[in-house]
């Protein structure tokens, strides 16, 4: 099983930026991506972004495109949100996923930090 550790989550005000963490650790061997999804109060966990870990390539929700950016440290087991130009909606419970060849894209998912941006 892998374990995913979240960390950077807080308050920000509109415009601002926040930097997220995630650690995965356990059986990562054949893990292919790590990312983000992210939820709302009243809403649906939504899909943020995700790299590949092999190559680095990386996708974005169009709501975050231009703002976001996913980074990894294959080394660590380590991938970093550096999230610009924070707006309101961008406050969420941010999930960390990791990704396995053979399974749902968000079947493996940390415990949740929280992100809140002021106006």
């Amino acid at each position: 099983q892998v374990q995913l550790t979240e960390s950077g989550g807080g308050l920000a005000q509109a415009g601002g930026s926040l930097r997220l963490s995630c650690v995965a650790s356990g059986r990562t061997s054949s893990m292919y991506a790590m990312g983000w999804f992210r939820q709302a109060p009243g809403k649906e966990r939504e899909f943020v972004a995700v790299i590949r870990l092999s190559g680095g390539s990386a996708e974005y929700a169009d709501s975050v495109k231009g703002r976001f950016t996913l980074s990894r440290n294959v080394i660590k087991n380590t991938v970093y949100l550096q999230m610009n130009s924070l707006r309101p909606e961008d406050t969420a419970v941010y999930y960390c996923n990791a990704r396995f060849r053979g399974k749902d894209d968000d079947a493996y998912l940390g415990q949740g930090t929280q992100v809140t941006v002021s106006s």
